[in-house]
C-alpha cells in the first residue's frame, strides 16, 4: 500500500467559505494591514491590538465552515497522512482520524493563556473578557503567530513523515512559509513524488514530479481516487 502524506494549505478550504491569506482574493492581499494583527511581538505588545484580533475572530467563517470535497477525498485514504498549514480542523471533521492529522500551525479551537500556559476551549473564551481565567493573564489563540516558531517537536514529526512517504502532495499552499514549505523537498530527497495542486506557481514547482492547476475541489477528488487503485 502506497504511504501517502498530504500538505495542505489555506487554498484546500476555500471551497468551505474560508477565505485564505496570500491569494488575490486573499485576507491579506486584500487587506494588507490585517496581517500586522497576527504577528506576535504586535498582539504580545498592544492591547489594541489584540482586541482587534479575538474580534475579526469572533465573527470568523471557519466557525460555520463544514468540510469540502477535498476533504472528504483525503479522509477516504487508508494509508494517509496529513501535515496541515490550516487551523479550522476541517480534516478531522471531514473523517481523517485525530492521530493521523498533525496541525503544524496549531489549533483556533484551542486556546491557552501565555503566563501560566492552562488551556482553554476557544469556544468557551469568546463569550467572555479574554482574559485567562486562572490567572488573568492574556489569552493567546493556540495557533503559531508571525514571528512565532513552529514547535520542533511536531516539525521534526512532520519531516519525518514526509521522509517516509512514497507519495507526496501539496495542495492548496503557496509553499511560500519555511519550514513548512520545506517539507516538500524533504519528501523529494528521500524519492517521494510531488505532487502540487495550486492555481498559482510557487518554488518549490520544479521539483515536483507533476503541477495541477485544475481547481482544488476536482482535482483532489481525482487524485484520491488514482491513489486508491
Amino acid at each position: 500500500m502506497t504511504r501517502i502524506a498530504v500538505l495542505t494549505g489555506a487554498g484546500i478550504s476555500t471551497d468551505s467559505g474560508i477565505p485564505d491569506y496570500r491569494g488575490p482574493q486573499g485576507e491579506w492581499t486584500k487587506d494588507p494591514r490585517a496581517q500586522e494583527l497576527f504577528t506576535y511581538q504586535n498582539f504580545m505588545g498592544d492591547e489594541r491590538t489584540r482586541g482587534e484580533f479575538w474580534r475579526r475572530y469572533e465573527g470568523h467563517p471557519a466557525w460555520r465552515a463544514e468540510p469540502n470535497e477535498a476533504h472528504r477525498a483525503i479522509a477516504k485514504l487508508a494509508n494517509v497522512r496529513v501535515l496541515t498549514q490550516n487551523v479550522d480542523g476541517l480534516h478531522q471533521k471531514a473523517g481523517t482520524p485525530e492521530r493521523k492529522v498533525l496541525e503544524l500551525h496549531g489549533s483556533m479551537h484551542r486556546t491557552v493563556c501565555v503566563q501560566c500556559e492552562s488551556r482553554h476551549s476557544t469556544e468557551e473564551i469568546l463569550d467572555g473578557d479574554k482574559k485567562c481565567p486562572s490567572c488573568k493573564g492574556i489569552l493567546k489563540l493556540g495557533v503559531t503567530l508571525l514571528g512565532e516558531h513552529l514547535d520542533p517537536e511536531v516539525i521534526g514529526h512532520a519531516r519525518n513523515i514526509a521522509a517516509a512517504s512514497e507519495v507526496f502532495l501539496a495542495v492548496g499552499s503557496s509553499l511560500q512559509v519555511e519550514p513548512a514549505a520545506a517539507l516538500c523537498a524533504v519528501a523529494v530527497r528521500a524519492g517521494a513524488r510531488l505532487v502540487i495542486v495550486n492555481r498559482d506557481p510557487t518554488p518549490y514547482d520544479d521539483m515536483a514530479a507533476e503541477k495541477i492547476t485544475e481547481p482544488i475541489g476536482t482535482a483532489v477528488p481525482r487524485l484520491c481516487e488514482e491513489l486508491a487503485q
